[in-house]
């Protein structure tokens, strides 16, 4: 489902707000590695959900959340007083999967491109099974000439080519017998 344009544009102002607030009002040293990636409001403006990146281990990560659960109120009070909206929106505070996607996309790319690396070492010193062209080249003279035909061996009276193929005779093709 699509996001309302005024949905859009209040996501973008409360993004604006929350960064700005959590920087120069909350005075919480947890904070300082959070940054704001995304926030969704709901059609009705009514419950907005912030999502949010924390540069450190997984303790950072947990203090941050419990910072950033104790900060809804000033937070929330600050996005009321700036949007100037009817109902200040509830916020919510998710930890964004973007990096973790990311992180993991990387390693997915890193191990594709050394198994690339191991097939190019590979080939480096191989040779080809068959022939370097196992493709069959057309023959350069398509017309049978009477010397390239020799004797009929299959006592049908068709002479065949030194390839064993009879050529085409147009006669033959309407006589079923044959």
């Amino acid at each position: 489902m699509t996001e309302a344009p005024r949905a859009r544009r209040l996501a973008k102002r409360i993004i604006q707000i929350v960064a700005s607030t959590l920087e120069h009002e909350v005075k919480d040293p947890r904070l300082a590695m959070v940054t704001i990636t995304d926030a969704r409001l709901t059609a009705d403006l009514r419950e907005a959900t912030v999502y949010y990146t924390v540069y450190g281990d997984d303790n950072a990560r947990q203090a941050s959340a419990i910072a950033l659960d104790s900060a809804k109120g000033v937070v929330r009070t600050a996005v009321g007083r700036q949007t100037g909206v009817r109902h200040t929106p509830s916020i919510d505070f998710v930890p964004d999967a973007v990096p973790e996607g990311a992180a993991r996309m990387e390693e997915l790319l890193a191990g594709a491109r050394a198994a690339d690396a191991e097939v190019a070492s590979h080939a480096v010193g191989a040779d080809y099974a068959g022939e370097a062209d196992p493709y069959r080249k057309p023959r350069e003279d398509d017309d049978l000439d009477d010397d390239d035909l020799d004797e009929d061996l299959s006592g049908d009276g068709v002479a065949v080519d030194a390839a064993g193929a009879r050529p085409r005779d147009e006669a033959a093709l309407g006589d079923p017998a044959r």
